[in-house]
């Protein structure tokens, strides 16, 4: 009996165990295949970046090369310049260093790129490179070339003892002493030469790129707890009583210190609202309150008006409506400060209201309390119709205004707003009112209506 249960039994464990081994191997090989290909984009992915790193030095100390009279040369070097930054951060993205100290190198990178970009935009016959900016390309050209040597070296290293980066990922990840890799140390000391850049050399284009909300600019004095518990209570009325006001600072160690208001409701629909008040000046940054709107009772109009009607209550003044979308049976307005008929485009606000009673449950105003406040938007040195001459001759106009925005130096700009379609899309258009020339173009979601005033 045994002796035929076995005879049974052998040839399909047999059968088993040729599985087992044959199934082993093709997960071993479906695992190689996957490590080579990983393996393969990790090398092409290093040595592009070797070749594109060592073009942007080639490419940076021809713009220097070239007579400062040459601004077509120029242009075309730091749009080069821009091209070549950019594929460099696209591969270090692919490599797997995500947890190696490298935001220096990712930093310097992107600001070469923003240097490049915001210099190479501008009319450079009518604003030439300046001193400052020619010294800053200099230092950038001889950081560069250091960057250049240190990759050099690991690339040396990569091919002359075939290093892998697979190698590099797990020495990465281990948790178990120095990470001593050639390539993690070769990009190491990259980082700290990038870093070692002097912030204070950057010229203004590239600072005009990074702007960073701070409390530099804001007007008042440095306000307590206490006192901005009594802000958020008048600015609230008769929600202040729906529970009690919390108040807490936030970001002390930070440019932009802020002090955080909340008022948790009684009821039992969990609504609660949120607030943030900058510490120095106790300005308003947002408010938001959470409770559900369940049906739609009023029309366009009336929401319109709730909304300008509160932005006047709490002193925003002489803001237009220009824009509006709808979701959640909440109307949601963005208004633009108007001077001398002129939009504003940089200082708005968005005003939520619920449709069902016209309440405003949401104010975003960090735009407002940032903006810089332009006493005057001047005046146009080109009509409309000569303006209009500009456009593309497709394109449908539907409206016109006068309009204030910020150009690529962050530099307020005044334009003739054009709004209009074209290939079955909504464009806003905004042609330079001194020169005729396309400033900004941005399409309008389908689901954006724009309020004509």
């Amino acid at each position: 009996m045994y002796a035929r249960l076995s005879s049974i039994m052998f040839p399909i464990a047999t059968l088993l165990f040729v599985g087992a081994i044959v199934w082993g191997y093709q997960e071993h090989q479906e695992k190689n295949s996957v490590l080579i290909k990983a393996e393969n984009q990790y090398q092409r992915a290093f040595h592009d970046l070797s070749h594109h790193m060592g073009r942007l030095h080639d490419q940076l100390g021809q713009t220097l090369a070239v007579s400062s009279a040459s601004q077509g040369m120029q242009r075309k070097g730091l749009v080069n310049v821009w091209r070549l930054t950019s594929q460099a951060q696209n591969e270090i993205n692919q490599l797997p260093l995500a947890l190696l100290p490298f935001n220096k190198a990712e930093q310097f990178l992107s600001r070469i790129s923003s240097f490049a970009y915001r210099t190479a935009v501008r009319d450079l016959s009518k604003q030439p490179l300046t001193p400052e900016e020619m010294k800053t390309m200099k230092t950038l050209y001889k950081t560069a070339e250091s960057v250049n040597n240190e990759l050099g070296k690991v690339q040396d290293s990569v091919i002359k003892d075939r290093l892998r980066w697979m190698d590099v990922e797990v020495a990465i990840a281990s948790e178990n002493g120095p990470n001593d890799n050639t390539i993690i140390d070769g990009f190491k000391a990259m980082d700290k030469q990038m870093g070692a850049y002097p912030e204070a050399d950057w010229g203004p284009s590239a600072m005009s790129s990074d702007r960073k909300l701070s409390d530099a600019g804001l007007d008042g004095k440095t306000m307590t707890a206490e006192e901005i518990k009594a802000l958020a209570a008048k600015f609230l009325g008769h929600h202040a009583a729906m529970g009690e006001i919390a108040v807490r600072e936030d970001g002390s160690k930070t440019d932009l210190p802020v002090y955080s208001v909340s008022v948790k409701g009684k009821d039992k629909d969990g609504s609660s609202i949120q607030m943030d008040y900058t510490r120095k000046g106790g300005h308003l940054l947002w408010f938001m309150n959470s409770r559900e709107v369940k049906t739609r009772k009023i029309n366009f109009d009336t929401a319109r008006n709730k909304g300008s009607q509160f932005l006047l209550r709490h002193d925003y003044k002489s803001m237009t409506p220009i824009t509006y979308d709808e979701y959640d049976h909440v109307a949601v307005f963005t208004f633009a400060r108007t001077a001398d008929n002129v939009r504003i485009f940089a200082d708005k606000v968005t005003v939520r209201v619920a449709l069902d009673n016209g309440e405003i449950v949401g104010l975003q105003a960090s735009d407002h309390v940032f903006a810089k406040k332009l006493l005057t938007p001047g005046k146009a040195k080109l009509t409309m119709e000569q303006a209009r001459k500009g456009l593309n001759p497709d394109f449908r106009v539907e409206n016109h205004a006068l309009a204030v925005i910020e150009n690529d130096l962050r530099q307020p700009t005044l334009c003739h707003e054009f709004t209009g379609k074209i290939n079955d899309h909504r464009y806003r258009i905004f042609m330079n009112a001194e020169t005729g020339e396309e400033e900004s173009i941005e399409e309008i979601p389908s689901s954006e209506k724009t309020i004509y005033r």
